[in-house]
């Protein structure tokens, strides 16, 4: 069962995550936020997904590289739940460019790149719909744990 007060984002560990051995140092991180996670799987990216995916960054200049980047290796696709959790892992994540990600943040603490960044996250509810459905057609693999819900959260944060 699902609760209706959480909230779901998709997560993407990328290549250079996953080249360097981070996957279970971010999911690891996610996990002891109190976050959920829904569903794993690990793919590589298609040129025709990094053109679906990234649509809005394609007449980039840094596009070609982008692209290159994400069809180099393994991607992992996470789904998340929890409370408030896209701004909540997007604040996790850092900015964009890891040289300017806050200490603490996935980015300022284990990268120093701008494109080899580590990580993708859902930048609104609306996105996180539209990219959950694109890596997770079928959806989540499995269902919130209520009792975990209840350890994690308030009843008034969460109804249950």
């Amino acid at each position: 069962m699902t609760n209706p007060h959480l909230e779901s984002t998709l997560v993407l560990i990328k290549p250079d995550a996953v080249q360097r051995g981070l996957i279970g140092t971010i999911l690891a991180r996610l996990e002891a936020k109190g976050l959920f996670v829904l569903g794993l799987r690990s793919f590589v990216f298609s040129d025709e997904l990094v053109r679906e995916h990234y649509a809005d960054l394609a007449d980039r200049p840094f596009f070609p590289d982008l692209a290159a980047f994400m069809t180099s290796g393994m991607t992992v696709a996470v789904w998340v739940s929890g409370v408030d959790v896209v701004a909540v892992t997007r604040a996790m994540i850092g900015a964009t460019n890891a040289r300017d990600a806050a200490p603490g943040t996935v980015r300022g603490d284990l990268a120093a790149s701008t494109q080899r960044n580590l990580i993708h996250a859902s930048d609104s509810p609306e996105s996180a719909r539209a990219e959950l459905a694109r890596f997770f057609p079928d959806g989540p693999t499995v269902a919130e744990n209520q009792a975990a819900v209840r350890a994690i959260y308030a009843t008034a944060e969460t109804g249950s």
